[in-house]
């Protein structure tokens, strides 16, 4: 096997530029590169990157652990985060959750176990205690879409909340009073909040949250579409609904077109999150922005400062949401 004496030999330089090369610094000039990336190639050298993290104690591997791998949420997050690490000449190891507490925590103590240098985490079911825990170890981690009080410099997160309340105050101000609510599943804490900021955008209109307009859903397509089949034998008492997601949103319309229902003239709709395929709904989604992909950006910006001392801009550890205006509210038809 070729090792780094060999491939400066090869290219003219020295051992030290060999190993700038293969560390990706911005200081080797692009031809003296290329000698030593040509070197590498002719002679067959493979990096070893267990005998370089041992003589470091660096990896250069980021774990990162999301629920599930499938749906238009996680991969514009992962992306913006995939992105700033490569760019750092850092590496992702991906493993799924599954938003079951146990699966989660076996996850990220696999991860820990391969000597991860940071962990980014999307994770719904492990308890609050199990990550303040984490965080009194030195662990450097940072989790995204949840935020806790006693951890808060360790976590990024939209203001799911406010997010909550505007997207029911912005039916609210297009004239409905009658509102149905398609939550997300609410042992999760985007979905809690979500619905709590529903509920204060009501309270401030004086109007009382009906149980019955309300439905549980689990963040999927499938879960909008069964809320609203369940809900639309009460369509005389309501005029819209908001939805804590887009994907629910979508599989809302779905149901009501098949009902013969008109979005929005017989009924209003207004999403959650975003993403991409949003306005290309037919009627296009009105819904509540999250910076998906910004996230991700920041999540790895600062595991970059806090696992390998990069510098790092001031980073927004909640993020506020605003309301993306499209097609998908009218105002109430009078009965």
């Amino acid at each position: 096997m070729a090792t780094i004496k060999q491939v400066s030999e090869l290219a003219g330089v020295s051992s030290a530029t060999v190993s700038r090369v293969i560390n990706n610094a911005d200081s080797v000039k692009e031809k003296t590169r290329n000698l030593v990336l040509e070197a590498m190639r002719t002679l067959g050298y493979r990096h070893n990157v267990i005998a370089a993290s041992l003589a470091s104690n660096k990896t250069n591997t980021i774990g990162y652990v999301v629920p599930e791998l499938h749906g238009s949420f996680f991969g514009p997050m992962m992306s913006g985060s995939e992105a700033e690490l490569r760019n750092a000449n850092k590496h992702m190891f991906v493993a799924t959750g599954h938003s079951d507490e146990k699966v989660e925590q076996e996850e990220i103590e696999a991860l820990l176990g391969r000597r991860c240098d940071g962990l980014i985490l999307h994770v719904e079911a492990v308890s609050d205690s199990y990550l303040i825990d984490l965080a009194r170890q030195d662990v450097p981690f940072v989790v995204v879409n949840r935020y806790i009080e006693e951890i808060g410099d360790y976590c990024i997160s939209l203001d799911n909340v406010q997010g909550g309340y505007l997207a029911t105050k912005t039916l609210l101000d297009a004239g409905h009073k009658d509102i149905a609510y398609i939550a997300g599943s609410l042992f999760k804490a985007d979905a809690r909040e979500r619905l709590t900021g529903h509920k204060q955008a009501l309270e401030e209109a004086g109007i009382m949250f009906n149980p019955a307009l309300f439905y549980e859903g689990d963040f999927q397509a499938h879960s909008g579409f069964e809320g609203m089949m369940s809900l639309v034998g009460h369509l005389d008492a309501f005029t819209a609904v908001a939805c804590a997601n887009d994907e629910m949103a979508s599989g809302a319309i779905e149901a009501l077109r098949q009902e013969g229902i008109d979005v929005p003239q017989n009924c209003s709709v207004i999403g959650f999150d975003n993403i991409e395929f949003s306005s290309y709904l037919t009627p296009k989604l009105t819904t509540v922005n999250y910076p998906m992909r910004e996230i991700g950006q920041m999540a790895a910006r600062w595991i970059l400062a806090r696992a390998y001392g990069k510098e790092t801009l001031e980073l927004e550890h909640v993020l506020p949401p605003h309301i993306i205006e499209r097609d998908s509210i009218t105002r109430p038809r009078r009965r």
